[in-house]
C-alpha cells in the first residue's frame, strides 16, 4: 500500500474523530453510555463514507519467462520422398537438444498445398504452396517472437514465387535444403498454351515452351501430336546459352470434336527425368459461333465491358451497333444486347420481334421509360423517380441455371432512375435490389421467357464497375466473365432446357484432380436436392465397370474419381428411378507434378533465407543450425511482469454498514427524544 493512502486513511479517522467530538462532545448531548454508543455509531458511519472515497489498494507484480516461438515446417511433398531417412534424422536432433528446447517453445507443422500440424510424414502430398505456408505461420504467429526453420527441396508447384512473396519477410527463416543439390542435364515442356475452343474449317494455335538444363549442346525433335497422331515435328538445338525453345505452329480443325494435343520432345542419353519430356492438353473443335450484337446510341465504359465479356469466351463473338443500323447487316445476330434504348430503338425493336430473336435489355439514367413500356408487353416500369445507388443481392433460389459461385456483395453501386416493375409473363430474378441497405422486391436482374425466345433485364448502370471489382477481389476476369457467360448461354440457347447436366474434363493430369459433378432439376426446373445419382464408370477395354455414387454437395452433385488408376474412361452419369442419362469420356494421366522435380532449388531457398535475415543450411550443418539457434541473442527468452491492483475494500458491504449505523443512531436518538 503506498505512503499517500495511509496518510490519507490517518486523515480520514482524524476528520471522523473531529465530527464525532463536534456533533457529541461538543454540543449539549446526552450523557454517560448512550452518548459513547452514539459517538461509536457516528464515527462507524462517517469514516465508512470517508474510506469509500479513499479506496485503498494494493498491487501485486508477478514475472514470468516467455521463450521465442521456433515453428518447424516440414514439406510433405512427393517430391522429398527420397530424403525421408534425412528429414525424420533432422527433427529427431532438434527434439532431442536440450539448449534448443530451453529457449523456445517448438511447434511442428507439415505443409504440402495446406499446412496442418504434424501427426506423421507421409511425403505424398501432390502440391507444394511454400508462399502459402509461411505466409499462413506469420498470421498465427508475432513476427517480433517467432522463427521458422524450413525443411524443403525449395520445389513449389503453385501459389505465388515464395522468393518475391517473402521479400523483407520480418520472420527469420532458416531453411535446411533436404534432396539432391546435383544438377542434371534435363529437357522439358515447361508450358503448353492451346485455345479451349476453334472452328471447323480454321487453325488453331499450339504454342509450347521446352526448356534445357545442362551445359553442352544437344540436337533433339519435338513432336506435335493430335490423338495420338503426329501432324507437325522440328528439330531443336539447345545449349547452356541458348536453353529455352519457343515453338509456334497453327493447326488445322479438320473435324468436330475434342482433341488430345500432345508435345513431346526427345529424351536424352541418360535423362534421369523424362515426365517433363511430354505434356497434354485438349482443345474442342465446334462448328458454330454464337454472334451478339451490343446496341447503343451512347458512349458508355459499359459498352467496352460488355464487348470483353461476350468475347472472353472463343465461341462467342460481339459487334457493337447504333439503333439506325442497317437490319440486313444484323439478319445472322443470335442475341441483341440494347444498351439504354431510346425511340431511335424503334425499328430495330420491330426487326427483332419479327425475326423472334433473344434480347437482354439494360437500362440506366439515359434509357426512355415511356417508350421502353408502350413497346412491349412484358413488364411495366414505374419511372419518374430521382436517380440513385443500388446495390446487387444474390437470389440464393434461382433455378434456371448454377449462378451460386458468383457473389456480388461487396460490390459497388449502380446507377439507376427507376421504381417498382410489374411483369405480365413468367419471370425469375438473379439479381435482387438494396437501397440505402434495405433490400426492396424489385429486382436488379430478371430473366423471363416468351413465346420459345428468352429475354433478360438489367435495371442498372455502370456494370464496368463491377468487372473491375472482380479483378481486384480475385486478381482476374474469370467469375465475373463466367457469370455473364451463363446468362448469354440461356438467352443463345433455344434447345429445350436439359433437367440433367454434367460438368467434367476430357483430361485430368493425375487422379487427385479427377472430378465430375451434375445438377438436376426437377419438372419446374427447381434443383432437386434429393435425387439418387451414381456414375458408371468403364475403362476402355475392359467389359466390367464400377459405379460411383454422386454426393450432394450444396448446389450440385459430386463424384470423387481420386481412386481410380491412370488410363482411359468412359461414364454414364444416371438418375435412378427415372430414365435420365448422360455419357462421355476422360482421360487420367499418370502424372504427378512433383515427380517432375529431381533436384533442389536451393538457390531460391538461399534467397528466401537473405530476405528474412536467416541462414540456409543443409543437413549435415544442422549442428550449425541448432548452436545458431541457441546464442542468436534476437531469440533471447523475455522476462514480462504483470501488475495486479486489488482493492482492499469490499463497496457492498461498506455501504450496507453505513446505512446500517445510520439506521440504528437515528431509531437511538428518536427514542431518546433527541430529535
Amino acid at each position: 500500500m503506498q505512503t499517500q493512502t495511509i496518510l490519507f486513511i490517518i486523515l480520514g479517522v482524524i476528520a471522523s474523530l473531529l465530527v464525532v467530538w463536534i456533533q457529541y462532545f461538543h454540543k449539549s448531548s446526552p450523557k454517560g453510555k448512550l452518548r459513547i454508543l452514539l459517538s461509536i455509531l457516528r464515527f462507524i458511519s462517517v469514516f465508512g463514507f470517508l474510506f469509500l472515497l479513499i479506496n485503498p489498494q494494493f498491487s501485486k507484480k508477478e514475472y514470468q519467462i516467455e521463450k521465442s516461438n521456433l515453428v518447424v515446417l516440414t514439406d510433405n511433398s512427393s517430391s522429398v520422398n527420397k530424403s525421408k531417412e534425412s528429414i525424420i534424422g533432422i527433427l529427431e536432433k532438434l527434439k532431442s537438444n536440450s539448449a534448443v528446447s530451453e529457449r523456445f517453445n517448438i511447434e511442428g507443422y507439415a505443409f504440402g498445398s495446406v499446412v496442418k500440424k504434424t501427426d506423421s510424414l507421409l511425403l505424398n502430398e501432390s502440391k507444394t504452396n511454400i508462399s502459402k505456408a509461411l505466409n499462413t505461420i506469420k498470421d498465427i504467429y508475432p513476427p517480433t517472437n517467432t522463427s521458422v526453420i524450413l525443411i524443403s527441396d525449395g520445389n513449389q508447384t503453385f501459389g505465388e514465387d515464395y522468393s518475391f512473396s517473402t521479400y523483407n519477410f520480418s520472420t527469420p527463416v532458416f531453411p535446411v535444403v533436404v534432396g539432391d543439390t546435383t544438377r542434371y542435364e534435363d529437357l522439358a515442356i515447361s508450358a503448353l498454351n492451346v485455345n479451349k475452343f476453334a472452328f471447323l474449317k480454321n487453325k488453331y494455335p499450339v504454342e509450347a515452351y521446352v526448356s534445357y538444363q545442362g551445359t553442352g549442346e544437344v540436337n533433339v525433335r519435338v513432336t506435335i501430336k493430335v490423338n495420338g497422331q503426329g501432324v507437325f515435328n522440328k528439330a531443336v538445338k539447345f545449349s547452356n546459352v541458348n536453353n529455352s525453345a519457343d515453338i509456334n505452329q497453327l493447326i488445322d480443325a479438320n473435324s468436330v470434336g475434342i482433341k488430345n494435343i500432345e508435345v513431346v520432345v526427345d529424351r536424352l542419353e541418360g535423362e534421369r527425368n523424362i515426365r517433363n519430356n511430354k505434356k497434354t492438353v485438349t482443345l474442342e473443335v465446334i462448328d458454330e459461333k454464337t454472334k451478339v450484337a451490343i446496341v447503343s446510341d451512347i458512349v458508355h465504359p459499359d459498352i467496352g465491358m460488355l464487348k470483353k465479356t461476350v468475347e472472353s469466351n472463343e465461341q462467342r463473338s460481339a459487334k457493337i451497333v447504333k439503333s439506325n443500323v442497317d437490319v440486313g447487316s444484323i439478319s445472322d445476330i443470335d442475341l441483341f444486347v440494347l444498351y439504354q434504348p431510346n425511340r431511335k430503338f424503334k425499328s430495330i425493336i420491330d426487326f427483332i420481334e419479327q425475326k423472334k430473336s433473344n434480347t437482354f435489355i439494360i437500362g440506366g439514367t439515359q434509357t426512355d421509360w415511356n417508350f421502353l413500356n408502350n413497346i412491349q408487353q412484358n413488364f411495366q416500369i414505374e419511372n419518374g423517380y430521382p436517380v440513385q445507388e443500388v446495390f446487387g443481392t444474390n437470389n440464393p433460389a434461382f433455378s434456371k441455371f448454377d449462378v451460386l459461385d458468383f457473389k456480388v456483395n461487396n460490390f459497388p453501386p449502380l446507377l439507376t432512375n427507376v421504381g417498382p416493375i410489374l411483369f405480365s409473363v413468367p419471370n425469375e430474378a438473379l439479381l435482387g435490389t438494396k437501397i440505402k441497405g434495405v433490400a426492396l422486391e424489385n429486382p436488379l436482374l430478371t430473366v423471363y421467357e416468351k413465346e420459345k425466345t428468352a429475354h433478360a433485364l438489367f435495371l442498372g448502370e455502370d456494370i464496368w464497375k463491377w468487372r473491375l471489382q472482380a479483378y481486384r477481389d480475385e486478381n482476374n476476369f474469370k467469375s465475373f466473365d463466367n457469370y455473364w457467360g451463363k446468362i448469354i448461354r440461356y438467352l443463345t440457347s433455344n434447345s429445350s432446357k436439359d433437367r440433367l447436366n454434367i460438368n467434367y474434363k476430357s483430361i485430368f493430369e493425375g487422379s487427385s484432380e479427377a472430378i465430375i459433378t451434375a445438377t438436376y432439376f426437377d419438372e419446374t426446373f427447381v434443383f432437386k436436392n434429393d435425387a439418387d445419382i451414381v456414375v458408371q464408370i468403364t475403362e476402355k477395354g475392359k467389359t466390367s465397370s464400377k459405379e460411383i455414387p454422386m454426393l450432394i454437395k450444396g448446389a450440385y452433385y459430386k463424384a470423387d474419381l481420386t481412386d481410380l488408376a491412370p488410363g482411359d474412361y468412359t461414364f454414364k452419369v444416371v438418375v435412378k428411378k427415372e430414365s435420365r442419362s448422360k455419357s462421355g469420356s476422360f482421360k487420367i494421366l499418370d502424372y504427378d507434378v512433383e515427380q517432375q522435380f529431381v533436384s533442389s532449388d536451393y538457390k531460391k531457398l538461399k534467397q528466401l533465407a537473405d530476405n528474412s535475415k536467416g541462414t540456409m543450411y543443409f543437413p549435415n550443418q544442422i549442428d550449425s543450425l541448432l548452436n545458431k539457434l541457441s546464442t542468436d541473442k534476437r531469440f533471447l527468452p523475455t522476462q514480462k511482469s504483470t501488475e495486479n491492483i486489488v482493492s482492499l475494500i469490499d463497496f457492498k458491504i461498506i455501504l450496507c454498514l453505513i446505512l446500517l449505523t445510520l439506521a440504528i443512531e437515528w431509531f437511538i436518538r428518536k427514542y431518546n427524544g433527541l430529535i
